[in-house]
């Protein structure tokens, strides 16, 4: 990890709490009276329930009730329209299918919910859950993506949009050409916290929440809208999370039928799927079949690109990402057209996943590169310099800051590509092959509204507030971090305060924007302070008095000059000669309409050594490097934690991640942790993490820009261009296993 020594790397502020077991997660909150639900999921993919036995569950020791479509409580806003469902994200076009969950005897996805049971205590109820018996009539089902790729259909909005510049097809008269499919398979969240929520009605109108949610005001939002009552009336509380991973993006419909069943028994209620019920009820990575078609000339120039993709959707309702973007914008090519289809299955919905649509549309488009600087003889570096551009081709706008050249030189230095043979196949130790791969990865640079407070008291002690969820990346570690750098008051005299519906809204966590968006908030209520510090020091009697303002700068708790230290005055007695006790802003911060002007990306280098065993097909990620262009680096040390995260996703996307469909059955047969492969420490190697740490003058006033996302889109695409350089067998359908590189060889 190289760091800024302006900007020396600290402990994060959580971490004693994470590693003592001080941290409560939502599921370890107990509350008087408490109730345990679990939930009974289909036996099929597809048709009815003929008959629902739950006579002998009701009357199992300890059950206060069993609801299924038969018995469940009203949920108001499930009124709302089909295609904006009130306990989702924003309206989706609507689809030829409806699902409230326990609303109707028909079935659409294998694992729907068919009934849910609460009783005194979790043993009790799962025990009671084993005895519902239900007997369906079968429909065939549709879980076959490949299968079903003609039944493909544009999505609605914006993103679904074909997109084309210059002459269509004009990769066709290029001197050399590529046109090749690439598959990323189901993959699962899979994190260490279970999703669930602890529902409790303090009142008629007064609820109280605690939940794996990466966004408590949104999910705020989603059961006010539910139950048809005011949002000051709901408290939703999020300190800490074992792995958000996208799963939280949304408020999943068990969890508003808890709160339904919650108001019902007149009981606090407590929900945790088990390991099986993730792989249905909460998400995944969409299945997606990619073709890229690409010509360049013979120095190396792109002519012309072309990138389709098509991705599985619930037939219930659609969901969109944005796998072709990438493609749009990333390299100087005047000819370029993409295009994006879904296809409505018998599935649960996807949701965003551990990188969303860009990781998967990276892997395509970043092995197509390498792919094609092997066919002109090109290193893939050069390829790609080459095809560089300083400016968005997308929208005609420049790049607020693009750092990418020099995240090329640093990572090459670091991998050590000048070991890379040319010719695949040729280096060797002992009995692996070597190889070299690299990819670029992307993601927009967003800066969202957000709210914070900020509160220094007269002791010397600042608290600053939030209501935005900490999923993992140390958020809290870089709010502390940007407090201490605008007032310079000491790490260990700040708090931070967040993760609660109570404290200033926030947005949710997600898409790499919470240090840009909640950062600048604190940024500007810190500021807010030091000015009101400042105002008090320069217009009373005392040291500083009559200095002009910018003259002033803080550090530990002192006010003084910067060019003579020797004038100062400690802010604690500044603030007690005035009688302050306490200052106290609070503020929304925004970005201004000069964002516009400019294209906002943030962008990282992957680079990975392979070792390829030819006998075994076994493929070991031998040594990695990430170099991120991201702005300026707030919090280096959870930066790089953060870095070494997606690089561990995405060894497990490159290498052992799938989930695997029965599609007789439209069932999952890997649906455990034994049998669906996430990288481990074995799988792991020493992470080198490189950052540019170069501020963005445009987005906000820390000149930061997102990291999470980009720490994992690209990555699988250099394992598998590495292990094209050591074996000469390219596979394009992730994950590489074994069985694909023997049934080539």
């Amino acid at each position: 990890m190289d760091t800024n020594p302006k900007n020396p790397p600290i402990d994060r502020i959580d971490g004693r709490q994470k590693v003592t077991g001080a941290a409560k997660y939502f599921a370890e909150f107990d509350l008087p009276n408490m109730a345990y639900c679990v939930i009974v999921g289909s036996e099929i993919a597809r048709g009815t329930m003929a008959r629902i036995d739950t006579k002998k569950a009701a009357g199992a020791p300890g059950v206060l009730g069993v609801f299924t479509h038969e018995n469940m409580p009203p949920i108001p806003g499930w009124d709302a329209p089909v295609g904006g469902q009130a306990d989702g994200p924003p309206p989706k076009p609507k689809t030829e299918e409806t699902y409230r969950i326990l609303s109707s005897p028909k079935i659409l996805f294998d694992g729907q919910p068919i009934a849910m049971v609460v009783a005194d205590t979790f043993e009790r109820a799962t025990y009671a859950a084993s005895l519902i018996k239900a007997i369906y009539t079968r429909q065939p089902s549709k879980t076959d993506l490949r299968k079903y790729l003609a039944n493909g259909v544009m999505p609605g909005g914006a993103q679904g949009a074909d997109y084309s510049r210059g002459k269509p097809d004009a990769y066709q008269s290029a001197p050399v050409q590529l046109e090749a499919n690439y598959t990323i398979p189901i993959e699962v969240h899979n994190p260490m916290e279970l999703h669930g929520i602890l529902a409790h009605w303090t009142g008629e109108k007064q609820l109280m929440i605690y939940a794996k949610t990466q966004g408590v005001n949104a999910t705020q939002q989603a059961m006010a809208q539910a139950f048809k009552i005011d949002p000051k009336n709901i408290q939703v509380h999020t300190e800490f999370m074992g792995g958000g991973f996208g799963m939280g993006l949304r408020t999943w419909p068990q969890e508003t039928a808890v709160v339904a069943i919650a108001r019902k028994i007149g009981r606090p209620v407590k929900l945790m799927v088990h390991r099986s019920q993730m792989f249905t009820l909460v998400g995944h990575r969409p299945y997606t079949v990619q073709t890229i078609q690409m010509g360049a000339d013979t120095n190396g120039k792109l002519v012309g690109l072309a990138h389709a993709a098509t991705a599985e959707t619930a037939s219930y309702e659609d969901f969109t990402e944005a796998t072709v973007n990438m493609t749009k914008f990333m390299y100087a090519c005047p000819n370029v057209s993409t295009r994006y289809r879904i296809v409505r299955l018998d599935r649960g919905v996807p949701i965003w996943m551990r990188g969303p649509g860009e990781a998967t549309g990276a892997f395509a488009l970043e092995s197509a590169m390498d792919e094609m600087a092997h066919k002109l003889g090109l290193d893939p570096i050069e390829f790609r310099l080459r095809n560089y551009t300083e400016t968005d081709p997308e929208h005609n706008r420049p790049y607020s800051s693009k750092h990418l050249k020099e995240a090329y030189q640093k990572g090459a230095e670091a991998i050590g590509w000048s070991n890379r043979k040319s010719q695949p196949g040729s280096s060797r130790e002992g009995d692996w092959l070597i190889g070299y791969g690299m990819s670029t990865g992307t993601f927009n640079a967003f800066r969202w509204q957000a709210n914070a407070r900020a509160l220094l008291k007269a002791d010397g002690s600042l608290t600053v507030q939030s209501a935005v969820t900490d999923i993992g990346p140390g958020t809290g570690t870089a709010l502390t971090m940007i407090a201490h750098n605008v007032l310079g008051v000491p790490i260990d005299r700040i708090k931070v305060e967040y993760g609660d519906t109570s404290l200033p809204n926030a947005p949710t966590q997600g898409g790499s924007a919470i240090v840009s968006a909640v950062g600048s908030a604190v940024f500007d209520v810190c500021t807010a302070i030091k000015k009101e510090l400042i105002e008090l020091a320069v217009q009373s009697a005392g040291p500083l008095a009559g200095q002009k303002p910018e003259a002033l700068t803080l550090a530990d708790g002192l006010l003084s000059v910067e060019t003579d230290p020797s004038k100062k005055v400690a802010v604690a007695e500044l603030m007690r000669s005035h009688n302050r006790m306490v200052i106290d802003k609070s503020g929304e911060s925004k970005g201004g309409p000069n964002l516009q002007n400019y294209s906002m990306y943030s962008f990282s280098v992957h680079f990975v050594q392979v070792r390829v065993n030819p006998l075994t097909g076994v493929v070991r990620v031998s040594k990695a490097v990430s170099v991120a262009d991201s702005g300026r680096i707030v919090s280096p040390k959870t930066a790089a934690s953060q870095m070494i995260g997606g690089v561990t996703g995405g060894i497990g996307m490159a290498l052992t991640e799938e989930a695997v469909i029965d599609h007789r059955f439209g069932r999952f047969v890997n649906n455990n942790l034994a049998d669906y492969h996430v990288a481990v420490h074995a799988d792991v190697p020493a992470i080198e993490t490189i950052f540019i740490d170069k501020p963005d003058p445009y987005i906000n006033p820390m000149g930061a820009k997102g990291m999470g996302e980009i720490a994992l889109i690209g990555f699988a695409g250099a394992v598998a261009n590495a292990v094209f350089n050591a074996t000469g067998q390219r596979v394009r359908d992730l994950p590489i296993t074994p069985d694909k590189l023997l049934r080539t060889a």
